[in-house]
């Protein structure tokens, strides 16, 4: 009989979209380099000092745009209960971050965990249900149909030159009135709204470089001036993008 609960960790080199669908509960922390995840319609940025917890049996896109070390625990279904949602992402508080580490002791094996191990799995498992309750802001729409999907794509790939609505609208087959009207329907959102977060999420992609200076990465991402960046970034997350690289480190 397999443990109800164990912790690996592994790197993984850049690799393209893929599904991922695992059959127990999955936290995933990364602690050096950056995945994407999607479910539901929105897609979430991992970097490091974060966790991701992924309800057993559902899918999700991953992606991994720079090369990443990660910290995970898989638990049995019927050791723990259901995650709030599919997929959430948070920030690992300091007693998730001293579970996580001592839980790293008990890798995958037939063995039956001693019972210290379980009381320390369950412990991290109920801190960690708590924190995905209150998951991080830095998410955007993935969109559902694929004219706004591609939208979404080349949005994101022209955030360092002028992307401008109009041309995105045309490139895709849609009115610009069309287009806005899937934004809002199948987003909640403004397509401007939309392409503040995406900024703010390839801006936290490049943070987790620590030799990029973040006013490069202001630049990179589309804002004209640091201050503009500061307080955009300020604004999605409470803090400043120098906090938030500082946030980086566990």
């Amino acid at each position: 009989m397999s443990r109800p609960a164990y912790s690996f960790v592994r790197t993984f080199p850049a690799e393209p979209e893929r599904e991922l669908c695992v059959d127990r509960h999955y936290l995933l922390c990364a602690s050096a380099g950056v995945l994407r995840l999607e479910a539901d319609g929105q897609a979430w940025l991992l970097p490091p000092a974060r966790a991701a917890l992924i309800q057993a049996g559902r899918p999700i896109r991953v992606s991994i745009p720079q090369p990443v070390t990660t910290a995970s625990v898989l638990f049995d279904a019927g050791f723990v209960p259901a995650p709030p949602a599919a997929l959430a992402v948070f920030d690992l508080n300091r007693l998730a971050g001293a579970l996580l580490a001592e839980c790293g002791a008990w890798g995958p094996s037939e063995e039956p965990l001693p019972a210290y191990a379980e009381t320390l799995f369950a412990a991290l498992a109920a801190v960690c249900w708590r924190l995905a309750e209150h998951p991080s802001p830095i998410v955007v729409p993935a969109g559902r149909s694929p004219e706004l999907r591609k939208a979404l794509r080349l949005t994101e790939q022209r955030l360092g030159g002028r992307a401008r609505f109009e041309e995105i609208a045309e490139d895709v087959g849609l009115t610009a009135r069309s287009l806005a009207r899937r934004f809002e329907d199948e987003t909640g959102m403004t397509w401007r709204a939309a392409l503040r977060r995406m900024r703010i999420l390839a801006a936290v992609e490049k943070l987790a470089d620590e030799n990029v200076p973040v006013t490069a990465i202001a630049f990179d991402v589309g804002y004209n001036s640091l201050s503009a960046f500061n307080a955009a970034f300020r604004e999605l997350t409470g803090r400043t993008p120098t906090e938030y690289r500082l946030s980086f480190r566990p």
